[in-house]
């Protein structure tokens, strides 16, 4: 039986993307070669590269002021990058918004470079809300956000306007609703919360902003040396890259992120409906910031979690368990999980 899979990340993908996968590792577009085999410079995978980065710009509706990269280290290589390639070398000085661990680690990368202001935090109160009502002005070289909190299924749901560059962390929402991209000046995330199997981080960067630190950036760190060389500097993460390209491209023809939006957002609101109705289950976070991506809730009656935790994994859920920093539950409701997932949930969560 096919599990109901509502891990966090790696998440679920759409099932075309794995067959699809799974034959390029086998022979490639009928070259004779595996995917996993064949140059990073050949015939049948530069094509990959080009398409896997302008399909990025037309889900996000992005012009040529944006450069698209793939590339190693995960998010939390970014942590550092982000501050090398914008934050000044003599009295640079960045503003963060603190909302939960991953947040965190990106302050602690960017506090070895230069000043941070953390100018909102939601940490006293266990990261259960999203920080408002604060500014980032013009003497930072850049504010810096994440869009959803995996862990404690926070999500901002606006982003401020602030006089400085904006960048935004969205590893774990990225695709899934629609958004004014435009008003970021660089987006980075992860490929396996929602996009791709782990293994190759996603960077959007508007041009104009590099260049302007004054550091002598380490080459690899260096947002213009990748672009320069077409997101190919060194040998690229070849099979997540293709393995995003197919997922991408399948969200392109099923209605692109407006139609995933709407799924998720009916996902979500049963999921959420379930929980507020039901006395045995309690929701961790305030009731406006709630994810429509990382669904967070404990059980009431410590009595009942042994026979929940039987039934859900009897109806092949997988998943479910909360990170273990937090406890209790966490549904992971990326784009690729189907409708049908969550109502099997609900339908536990109601007679167990």
């Amino acid at each position: 039986m096919k599990k109901h899979n509502f891990s966090a990340g790696p998440c679920i993908l759409p099932q075309e993307v794995f067959e699809q996968s799974a034959a390029a590792i086998l022979d490639f577009n009928g070259s004779g070669l595996s995917l996993l085999e064949i140059s990073h410079r050949s015939k049948d995978f530069v094509p990959v590269m080009e398409e896997a980065r302008a399909i990025v710009k037309r889900l996000m509706k992005l012009g040529d002021e944006y450069e698209v990269l793939y590339l190693g280290g995960g998010a939390s290589l970014q942590f550092a990058m982000v501050p090398f390639n914008l934050m000044k070398q003599n009295g640079g000085h960045a503003a963060y918004l603190d909302t939960g661990v991953w947040a965190s680690g990106a302050i602690k990368e960017a506090e070895k470079l230069g000043k941070v202001n953390i100018i909102g935090s939601s940490k006293a109160e266990g990261y259960t809300y999203i920080p408002k009502n604060y500014t980032a002005g013009p003497e930072c070289d850049y504010f810096h956000c994440t869009s959803n909190n995996t862990i404690y299924g926070t999500q901002m749901k606006t982003f401020p306007k602030v006089d400085t560059l904006m960048v935004c962390d969205m590893s774990s929402d990225i695709f899934s609703r629609e958004m004014d991209f435009s008003q970021f000046d660089l987006i980075y995330a992860g490929a396996q919360k929602n996009m791709g199997p782990a293994g190759v981080t996603l960077v959007v960067v508007k041009k104009e902003i590099l260049g302007k630190t004054g550091r002598n950036i380490p080459s690899y760190l260096d947002y213009s040396l990748h672009i320069s060389k077409d997101s190919m500097l060194n040998t690229p993460p070849v099979f997540p890259v293709y393995a995003s390209l197919l997922t991408l491209q399948h969200l392109e023809k099923n209605g692109g992120i407006a139609a995933a939006e709407e799924k998720n957002m009916a996902k979500a609101a049963l999921l959420y409906r379930e929980i507020d109705r039901n006395p045995l289950f309690e929701g961790f976070c305030a009731e406006e910031d709630r994810s429509l991506m990382n669904v967070c809730f404990k059980i009431t009656d410590e009595t009942r979690k042994e026979a929940f935790d039987a039934a859900w994994k009897a109806a092949g859920i997988n998943g479910l368990n909360g990170h273990r920093s937090v406890g209790g539950y966490r549904a992971s409701l990326y784009n690729a999980l189907p409708l049908e997932s969550v109502k099997i949930l609900t339908d536990v969560m109601k007679f167990l």
